[in-house]
């Protein structure tokens, strides 16, 4: 498609490729409306192939999630992985789906595809928790998974997550590899909506889920000690599909059930509870469950996202407000409690290894430097963590925990992927203990503070749809208010970043997008580079770092701002100053016209 193709034209070629009489009518009827400009938003460009797969609003159109364009990438990734993955006939694809709208339809079609290229399919017919495609790629040693869902986004949008055959998400180069096949097979091979019946799928349902349980049992330490705790859990599933994975891994670990909330307990594409099903949004996201806790008397809450990859918690204080902890604390409480427990298991800690994502908690650094434990950060993004923990263990390391600050945990060598599941077991054991031990969640939370440091976080968002804002926001950043540029849109001059914001000296600044690090001799980070995506780190005098990025998978500018400090309250202080001098200076949302988020 290019931009000399007519607008009608692109509509045309729709319209010969799409077969499902839906969509056909969508855009029927804007060629009727003669609504061109909605027509070029859908039909203009191809829905863009990542590193997080596809994601976008379920329409009609090229650059949206439908029918036509889920076949056209599984088109595309059935052909690179038959050409890159040895044996990939035999060895399988293996392909989940959450409850979203069409995510079924999504995943019968995809496997269709497989199937008609002779590729061997495994699909879990039933809804699946995200987890549960890459321990399927693992056990069963498949050439690559797909996983249909959209996590926590809006109920408009769906998504298409690629697993590699080493059970992690894809990372550079594969993505560009996937994507060129993408554009070279448009034409759709077949259109099977009943491929789940077809007698060469295999449902591994049966197989694989009690498998999983069993693995994620043996993070199980204190089963006795669990069955006899009095803590009340209570549990929100948000809609999505995880409570009969949280319950049946409350049950392996001993515990009495969980009280659930009822409103959200069943899948639920429309999520009619929650602005957004995000239980990272805040507060308002969790007032069902909060409601359904203090019925209880319960004094600790749980979530899981839709799809049940990630994991939230709060507590109840002795005022009777709810705190909810945040992903940086609770990756820290689970990073220490998982050295304490290998520990204690008499284990050698002299190659164990943690990891997080680079816009995570310094905390867990300060711990392994404390402990004397190795620790690496990553890129944002758990395909980093995840292929960064495997290329350790064939170092030698015991790699026991990761983590990024968007709630997102992964506990021992599962699964090499955030698992909501698995977190919420081990969250509930220690929980558990603690209270046993007369010590709260946030007590126990502050015990670590006070020996490691404490470490305030400002994490946020603004929402901008236009890409021409975002790339001026950021090319402000690097060039001044008038940057100068060749015809080829190049700058002509380095790199000019602020000397401070606020009144705070910048000693630092990494550029991860154009590959700067002004702390280094030859200026090159030592991270990967990622051309397509805006993300930049200020260091500044007083130890605050934080980091401006792009989402890949929403219009979002977030923002992730950390200070450390002897004491609580000149750690909270610091943190706000500098997020208000690093926003009123550096993003400008009045100016730029950008919406700031919004609590659920």
């Amino acid at each position: 498609m290019t931009p000399a193709t007519p607008i009608a034209d692109l509509a045309k070629e729709w319209l010969r490729l799409d077969q499902n009489p839906e969509t056909r009518k969508e855009i029927e009827a804007l060629l009727e409306t003669n609504n061109t400009v909605e027509l070029e938003q859908r039909l203009r460009n191809h829905i863009e192939f990542g590193t997080a797969g596809l994601r976008a609003a379920m329409e009609a159109g090229f650059s949206r999630m439908n029918d036509l364009t889920v076949i056209q990438a599984s088109q595309g990734l059935c052909l690179y992985v038959l050409d890159h993955v040895k044996d990939a006939k035999e060895r399988g694809v293996v392909i989940g789906h959450d409850h979203r709208h069409h995510s079924s339809d999504f995943a019968r079609l995809t496997a269709g595809v497989f199937l008609s290229k002779g590729v061997k399919v495994y699909a879990f017919k039933d809804l699946v928790h995200t987890p549960m495609v890459p321990f399927g790629v693992k056990s069963l040693n498949a050439a690559c998974g797909i996983m249909i869902t959209a996590s926590h986004n809006p109920k408009k949008d769906n998504g298409y997550k690629v697993y590699w055959e080493n059970a992690c998400q894809i990372i550079p180069p594969h993505d560009e590899g996937i994507a060129k096949k993408i554009l070279e097979n448009l034409e759709p091979w077949v259109w099977d909506y009943k491929s789940f019946e077809n007698p060469a799928l295999v449902d591994p349902t049966e197989k694989l889920v009690p498998a999983y349980f069993d693995q994620v049992q043996s993070l199980c330490i204190a089963k006795e000690a669990n069955a006899a705790s009095e803590t009340k859990f209570v549990y929100t599933a948000m809609h999505g599909v995880g409570y009969p994975f949280a319950k049946q891994v409350f049950e392996r670990f001993g515990f009495k059930p969980l009280i659930p909330t009822k409103e959200q307990i069943q899948p639920d594409p429309e999520f009619p509870t929650v602005a957004f099903p995000n239980p990272e949004e805040g507060k308002g996201a969790l007032a069902l469950a909060f409601k359904a806790a203090d019925e209880a008397g319960a004094s600790v809450v749980f979530a899981n996202d839709p799809d049940a990859d990630r994991f939230t918690v709060a507590e109840k204080q002795e005022n009777g407000e709810w705190v909810l902890f945040t992903g940086n604390q609770i990756g820290t409480m689970f990073a220490c409690n998982a050295l304490d427990n290998w520990r204690s298991s008499g284990k050698s800690d002299a190659k164990v290894a943690m990891l997080c994502s680079t816009v995570s908690s310094s905390m867990l650094a300060k711990v392994a430097k404390t402990e004397g434990i190795h620790w690496e950060d990553t890129l944002t993004g758990f395909k980093w963590i995840g292929n960064r923990a495997i290329d350790l263990e064939k170092e030698g390391y015991d790699v026991i925990f990761g983590y990024e600050e968007a709630i997102g945990f992964m506990l021992g060598s599962i699964v090499r992927d955030k698992d909501g599941v698995s977190a919420l077991g081990c969250f509930a054991q220690m929980a558990a203990k603690l209270y046993k031990d007369g010590i709260r969640i946030s007590q126990y939370l502050d015990s670590l503070y006070k020996k490691y440091g404490y470490f305030s976080s400002a994490n946020s968002y603004f929402i901008c749809y236009e890409q021409d804002t975002i790339n001026r926001i950021f090319d402000k950043m690097r060039f001044g208010a008038s940057p100068q540029a060749d015809e080829s849109g190049r700058f002509t001059h380095k790199p000019v970043y602020p000397t401070h914001i606020g009144s705070h000296k910048v000693v630092n600044v990494r550029d991860l997008t154009l590959g700067y690090d002004t702390s280094k001799k030859d200026g090159v980070p030592t991270l990967p580079v990622s051309p397509s995506a805006q993300m930049i780190t200020f260091y500044l005098e007083n130890g605050c770092v934080f980091t401006l990025r792009t989402s890949g998978t929403e219009p979002k500018i977030k923002y992730y701002l950390e200070v450390s400090s002897s004491t609580h309250d000149e750690a909270e202080s610091q943190a706000k100053e500098i997020e208000a001098a690093m926003c009123k200076q550096l993003l400008e949302p009045e100016a730029n016209g950008l919406k700031y988020r919004t609590s659920a």
